[in-house]
């Protein structure tokens, strides 16, 4: 009764699989239109099977007994000889061509199970089209995980009203409301707030229309606002609706009663975390209490095979997410069931010590601060609870503090925000308080206020002195000399560096060493002792190395870089920064990543190749905070401000070698390059031509929506090439082409491959490209 919206792939795929399997399940959360797509495909396929398409809603069945006989009813199927119902069954079905679609299959798991493997055994030319929470686990089964629908993700702006329809969440949510509100339409007006909304409820299609529905009553603002207390709101009245279906708290209450005690009982205790978890924090959190921890890995696989959580494949292997209506349902039932703050505590622990880890594990700093990353939401939950629980403020101070080089990696304000919280609830003048402060005093310094750091510094020595504690003390006289340095203070400097160096040697402080050497070494650097920074650098290098320190371990190469390239060896310091670079690179940082093509344009013009030190001032320029930076190096990075002078000299010469006009041509042109393509070239991953290509617009045409290169990478989507495919044809990096894809996906507003091609192949019609258009053009067709 209303129209079907989106899932161009999902049907494809669909029909694929049953093209080569007789049985093809569709699994997914509940309503998230599994029901929808089995019926589309089965309407679309009637042809294929002159015996009919046959259509079996299960919803209403409670009795398992019953399972043949309401299938036979649906078939039209009728035996009045007493016989078995399933042998009356199968002997109906054994010579005709048909497809049954076996709807609601999850809460008579078994018996659907065992009547679908008898029928397809009898009938050769049926098959099975499944919907279902769960796979219903017979021989030659296949399986389709139906994903909620494409919609804009956190943090981006389609940017106009036709770009944001292109998003299948979002014409769902107009399409429903049209039908409520014939008048509504999608403006700049209401754009951002339906994009809000569609992702507040996970893309899931019966979210979606129950939210719709209550536009009867509600503006789009106001709905978003009320959205809070989704389960009370989002009632649908309709008379006809299956009563599970009246409200999403009743269908998630259907999937929670196929829900053993113990699986409910973990499903509400994960409903803690935020963004997803893996098997190890849903052992030390959701156990204890009834659930043993070797007990969890089979609970947790029971609620992934009956769709309540969500799997996700991540570099450090599974993750598990509870939508977030059915985290909220979690949240609720944990609650009413009591114990919430214990669970709430464990949750708090765990995420304490991984932070903890970040400093103190002597494993790979890059996998640590990468999965801090990852786990961000979590940690700002168990903060929030630190900070909001009685006595809490002084273990999330103490979480803060370890999480320092997290906070650098794109996260400083939200540092800063949280040592001003924290700071403002815990006063005693405790080890925690003291470190506390020497962290939001640097990450003052590092924010371009040298002032503020001051002062924090000065509170943590007092707190140092009054304790007696030696690495507090050490690690101020270590940020004094950081202010120093960025006055340009190199000898005052260089005496508090190793005066800290020698109370954190005495301290046994692995870390606050390994920082010594960096801002020593820096120092050394703006005394011209040269020979000293090199072997300063070099100690604390071996420092990180022997503990795992990786992101100081980059950083030290960048000053040793820079320290070579001083002395005239431009060969070393340029291997030595794209070392740095590409740790930089897998870590995300952008800080790290702008000092490095800094310095990398000071090497590369110091070889005389000024047309591509300037594009490296232009891709500085794209990783830079502030636009037109370039002569601002070290503006934004605590410790390397000295280094200004040498940023201005380099773009004085480049100016001069160049030309004014070319200069600002090459820098204007490299800093609109996409961020693999930036990378890939300073890395040297990448030629001139290519990145010359990469940031021009195609064919001359300033409008075009993609590169020269984005184009081709489409075309190749056109021709059914994979990733790797694609990477090999091109000679480039699989993850290059990867992150080619996802510009262009980005750039189009599109969410499939599918959609790509038939963009190209369109695109192409109309620019007559005639050696790549049969094939494209069928391709796209195909995936129509």
């Amino acid at each position: 009764m209303t129209s079907f919206v989106g899932r161009r792939r999902e049907v494809a795929d669909v029909k694929r699989l049953l093209s080569d399997s007789r049985l093809v399940t569709l699994t997914g959360v509940g309503g998230v239109g599994k029901t929808r797509l089995a019926y589309r495909v089965a309407a679309e396929l009637w042809r294929a099977f002159p015996d009919g398409v046959w259509p079996v809603d299960l919803a209403e069945l409670e009795n398992p007994e019953l399972l043949a006989q309401a299938v036979s009813a649906a078939l039209g199927v009728e035996d009045r000889s007493g016989r078995c119902p399933v042998e009356t069954l199968t002997d109906h079905l054994r010579d005709i061509t048909a497809l049954i679609v076996l709807d609601n299959c999850e809460h008579l798991l078994p018996e659907c199970a065992v009547l679908t493997d008898a029928l397809l055994r009898a009938a050769p030319c049926l098959r099975v089209l499944a919907t279902s929470r769960q796979l219903l686990g017979i021989t030659g089964e296949q399986t389709l995980d139906v994903p909620a629908l494409p919609l804009p993700l956190p943090g981006t702006d389609p940017g106009s009203v036709e770009a944001s329809t292109r998003y299948d969440a979002v014409r769902l949510f107009v399409d429903r409301a049209r039908a409520v509100r014939p008048g509504f339409a999608l403006t700049e007006d209401n754009r951002q707030a339906v994009e809000r909304l569609c992702r507040r409820l996970d893309g899931v299609p019966l979210a979606i229309e129950l939210a719709a529905v209550r536009l009867r009553a509600l503006s789009v603002q106001h709905l978003l606002g009320r959205l809070d207390d989704r389960f009370r709101l989002l009632e649908r009245r309709s008379c006809t609706a299956v009563e599970r279906h009246r409200t999403l708290w009743a269908l998630i209450d259907w999937s929670h009663t196929l829900c053993t005690p113990e699986e409910r009982l973990l499903w509400a205790r994960a409903s803690v975390f935020v963004g997803g978890f893996g098997l190890e924090s849903a052992e030390d959190v959701c156990s204890g209490d009834g659930i043993a921890r070797e007990e969890v890995l089979d609970l947790v696989a029971g609620l992934v095979d009956k769709s309540v959580l969500i799997t996700e494949e991540t570099p450090f292997g599974v993750r598990y997410r509870l939508m977030e209506s059915l985290r909220e349902y979690g949240r609720e039932r944990l609650a009413e069931g009591g114990g919430a703050d214990a669970v709430q505590r464990r949750h708090r622990d765990h995420f304490a010590r991984m932070c903890a880890d970040t400093l103190a594990s002597e494993s790979c700093q890059l996998k640590l601060l990468s999965r801090v990353k990852l786990e961000t939401a979590n940690l700002r939950s168990a903060m929030d609870y630190c900070f909001s629980t009685p006595g809490g403020a002084a273990y999330g101070l103490r979480m803060a503090a370890d999480l320092r080089n997290h906070w650098l990696s794109g996260y400083l304000g939200e540092g800063r925000q949280r040592f001003a919280q924290g700071l403002a609830l815990h006063r005693a003048k405790d080890e925690a308080r003291g470190r506390a402060l020497i962290v939001d005093g640097w990450l003052a310094v590092v924010d371009g206020r040298p002032e503020e750091g001051s002062r924090l510094f000065d509170e943590a020595r007092e707190i140092g002195e009054l304790l007696g504690h030696g690495v507090i003390l050490a690690d101020i006289a270590l940020q004094e000399g950081l202010l120093a340095l960025d006055r340009g203070d190199a000898e005052t400097a260089i005496t508090l560096c190793r005066a800290a160096e020698e109370r954190q040697r005495a301290a046994g402080d692995i870390m606050g060493r390994i920082r010594a050497a960096l801002w020593l070494a820096s120092a050394l650097t703006l005394a011209g002792d040269l020979d000293a920074a090199v072997r300063t650098a070099q100690e604390g290098i071996a420092l990180c190395e022997d503990h795992g320190k990786g992101l100081y371990r980059a950083h030290l190469l960048t000053m040793l870089g820079v320290a070579f390239w001083r002395r005239g060896d431009t060969a070393r310091a340029g291997a030595l920064v794209r070392e740095s670079l590409a740790f930089h690179r897998e870590l995300g940082n952008s800080r790290g990543i702008g000092l490095n093509m800094a310095a990398l344009a000071w090497i590369t013009a110091a070889d005389g190749r000024y047309e591509r030190a300037a594009r490296l001032l232009g891709i500085f320029e794209r990783f830079s905070r502030e636009p037109r930076s370039r002569r601002a190096i070290g503006a934004q990075v605590a410790g390397y401000r000295h280094l200004r002078p040498y940023q201005e000299g380099c773009v004085a010469e480049i100016r001069r070698a160049l030309g004014e006009a070319a200069f600002e041509s090459t820098v204007r042109e490299s800093a609109r390059l996409d961020v693999d393509h930036a990378l890939a070239y300073a890395l040297e991953e990448s030629a001139e031509d290519d990145v010359a290509e990469a940031a021009g617009p195609v064919d001359g045409d300033r409008s075009a929506p993609l590169t020269r290169r984005q184009t081709e990478v489409a075309r190749l989507i056109g021709r059914g090439l994979t990733n790797r495919d694609i990477a090999t044809k091109l000679v480039i990096s699989q993850r290059t082409a990867e992150g080619h894809v996802e510009q262009i996906m980005h750039r189009l507003g599109f969410a499939s491959r599918s959609q790509i091609a038939v963009w190209i192949s369109e695109r192409d019609k109309g620019n007559g490209h005639g050696d790549l258009n049969g094939e494209v053009g069928h391709r796209g067709r195909h995936l129509r």
